[in-house]
């Protein structure tokens, strides 16, 4: 899959894959982060995503959202632990709107007071939602208790308290601290000449002063595997294990992915699916997530059970993690496995919105794209003493912290 690259002189990326579409996406990541703030500024990276919208030296609240809505076209944001993004799916005639748009949120944003005291409520509110989610909320607090006083630990919403802080003042210092210019790319996806593309990005990027980012992220240490069990009056229990893992950067963390999507990924033939849903019935919901980030990662495993059933779905599950330590694969298995992960990354990336993010992270992160072929390549290249490998590297017992609501 070709595609083309340009950089401004202020540091600024852009990434383009031509596709012939009548509707086009467009995006500005920014390689900044809940785990960029410091302990007073928490929530201050998502609250600014929501914030952003309220008003620029050229457009109220109003006029924003309908620059885009008008034509039919659709404006969105959100935030990670290590990235922010500001993105849109419109038709193709409207490229210089939807960028001249993004551009005057992101580097023209005012802030307006009131605005601001709304949006606080707004996200207050999803705080107390996400309380009431204990499926959800298992995964922060099981990050927040391995990565123990380290910021990528902190879960991306904030506090109150820690928001009721938020003024002008704070947010403009954390936009100049955090938004670097050799730290964004602005990635798209549809019918457009590169070189038209090129000319708008100028036009309404190559104008941001240069900022580039000279310090250095705070890199994680010293894990510790721990167990803790909380008291959260639910219906169900709540389960989740884990280790850290690796980083984005680290050349196992394809297998990592290979190994992590045949344990318990998206497809129902998954080794926890059939063995705690299918076989036996113990839950509705197991999975496991391996999330890499800059410098860390985490994998875990989640399920919930009624309560009378923890013990033994927590057996089913050391049981598939030793098999996985202790036994090798078979070529058929291991054949089985590759082919699966690689229908799953073809029709993902199928989805022009997905291929979007996946080309502007991997330039935000390698500063490079790999298309499919060399993917599959990868995949096909893995072997199932590297697989046991990697499985005794992160999922061996010993290594393993636990949480559990009940």
């Amino acid at each position: 899959m070709k595609h083309y690259q340009h950089t401004l002189q202020n540091g600024i990326r852009l990434v383009h894959i031509d596709q012939d579409s009548p509707v086009a996406y467009f995006g500005l990541l920014v390689n900044t982060g809940s785990r960029d703030e410091k302990e007073d500024e928490h929530g201050m990276a998502h609250f600014i995503e929501h914030a952003i919208f309220k008003g620029t030296k050229h457009r109220r609240a109003y006029h924003i959202l309908s620059r885009l809505d008008d034509v039919g076209g659709d404006l969105n944001a959100y935030t990670t632990k290590e990235e922010t993004a500001f993105y849109a799916s419109f038709l193709s005639p409207h490229y210089e709107r939807t960028i001249e748009l993004i551009g005057d949120i992101v580097f023209n944003s005012v802030f307006p007071i009131a605005e601001l005291q709304k949006e606080k409520e707004v996200i207050i509110d999803e705080i107390n939602s996400y309380k009431d989610s204990p499926a959800e909320l298992i995964f922060d607090d099981f990050e927040e208790l391995i990565y123990a006083d380290h910021p990528i630990g902190r879960n991306i919403l904030g506090t109150p308290e820690t928001l009721n802080r938020f003024g002008r003042p704070e947010i403009e210092s954390f936009l100049k601290k955090n938004y670097h210019t050799d730290q964004i790319v602005l990635c798209s996806v549809g019918k457009i000449p590169f070189s038209k593309l090129v000319r708008y990005a100028e036009k309404y990027f190559g104008v941001v002063p240069e900022n580039r980012r000279r310090k250095r992220r705070k890199g994680f240490k010293n894990y510790k595997a721990i167990e803790e069990i909380r008291d959260m009056n639910t219906h169900q229990v709540h389960c989740i294990l884990g280790n850290v893992a690796y980083n984005a950067r680290n050349k196992k963390r394809l297998s990592l992915v290979l190994l992590n999507n045949l344990l318990g990924g998206q497809g129902l033939n998954s080794r926890l699916n059939l063995s705690l849903r299918e076989k036996y019935g113990y839950a509705y919901n197991v999975e496991s997530t391996f999330t890499p980030y800059f410098d860390t990662g985490v994998m875990n495993i989640y399920f919930g059970t009624d309560k009378d059933k923890l013990d033994k779905s927590l057996k089913l599950v050391h049981k598939e993690l030793a098999k996985l330590c202790h036994q090798k694969l078979g070529p058929l298995q291991l054949k089985r496995a590759k082919d699966q992960m690689i229908g799953q990354i073809a029709i993902s990336t199928d989805n022009k919105e997905n291929l979007l993010f996946t080309l502007g992270k991997s330039y935000l992160l390698f500063n490079e794209f790999e298309d499919l072929s060399k993917v599959n390549a990868s995949i096909n290249a893995i072997t199932a003493s590297q697989l046991l490998e990697v499985a005794n590297e992160t999922l061996y017992p010993s290594q393993l912290s636990l949480l559990i609501y009940k």
